[in-house]
């Protein structure tokens, strides 16, 4: 069994953001495993990029310092394999942009991923419709990928497919029928960043894509207080925070021990929401 399906044996799952290199390289690495270890279940791990358009002020602030201070894809992969060196052994989700892992070699980028610990993969700029390439090179590691044979390798190391409130009811139904690992549900239109309150149509959004979805749904975009998280948490499989997580940390003078607070308080939030 995958550790990814392993996580959702306890759901609602919480699942917090980070990037890698951020305040600096160290402290990144010390950040995630704080997180691990005080609550996430399961972590969205950060690859920097110049361009992430999916990417509110907070976030693309803390990618541009992370890039300012050397971060690279081949220092992204060894501090995720820092991270299970130290015993961090939940699901590590890498998020990041297709253009680095291109550059990188794209067949070396996915072996390189699994043998350093990766998970899966999240690409908000590969639509399901582009990602031939990508799910191809993960079918290689475990043999081939026909389009319907999927290796266990696709299977257990998968591209998580997004969903937004504009996508198309039969796009919808095509990507929840046929996701793999969970569905990453966008709560609202627009980029990354803490809103006052959920969407009003959320609850009749994560209904809609239930009819359809083959694989567990996480809800990120504007979760920003362990309340909205527990709200959220009656309805999903799982929550995603990012800004409020990046924000919380990067704005710490003691980033380690705010890791440890934060992670805590959206866990026991989430508790409240499982009953």
């Amino acid at each position: 069994m995958s550790r990814i399906t392993e996580a959702f044996k306890n759901k609602p799952i919480f699942m917090p953001y980070f990037p890698l290199g951020y305040p600096d390289l160290d402290t990144s690495i010390d950040v995630i495993e704080a997180l691990a270890k005080n609550g996430a279940d399961l972590i969205e791990v950060g690859l920097s990029f110049s361009d992430p358009l999916a990417d509110g002020p907070v976030i693309q602030h803390a990618t541009q310092i992370a890039l300012e201070q050397g971060i690279t894809v081949k220092k992204s992969l060894q501090a995720v394999a820092e991270l299970r060196k130290r015993g961090v052994d939940i699901p590590l989700v890498l998020m990041g942009y297709y253009n680095p892992m291109l550059a990188y070699g794209l067949e070396k980028f996915v072996h390189d991923a699994v043998e350093a610990g990766v998970d899966g993969f999240i690409v908000p700029d590969l639509p399901m419709e582009e990602a031939e390439e990508f799910t191809s090179a993960l079918g290689k590691l475990g043999g081939r990928y026909d389009g319907d044979a999927l290796s266990p390798s696709y299977r257990d190391h998968p591209l998580i497919q997004m969903l937004a409130p504009t996508t198309p009811p039969e796009r919808m139904e095509m990507i929840a029928r046929n996701a793999k690992g969970f569905i990453y549900l966008v709560s609202v239109t627009g980029v990354t960043g803490e809103r006052k309150s959920i969407s009003e149509g959320l609850g009749e959004l994560i209904a809609r894509v239930r009819e359809h979805a083959s694989a567990p749904m996480c809800v990120g975009f504007g979760i920003g207080t362990p309340e909205q998280a527990k709200e959220v948490g009656k309805m999903a499989d799982g929550v995603i925070v990012g800004t409020a997580c990046v924000k919380a940390i990067g704005g710490s003078e003691q980033p380690v021990e705010a890791a440890k607070e934060f992670a805590r308080s959206f866990r026991e939030a989430l508790r409240e929401a499982a009953g």
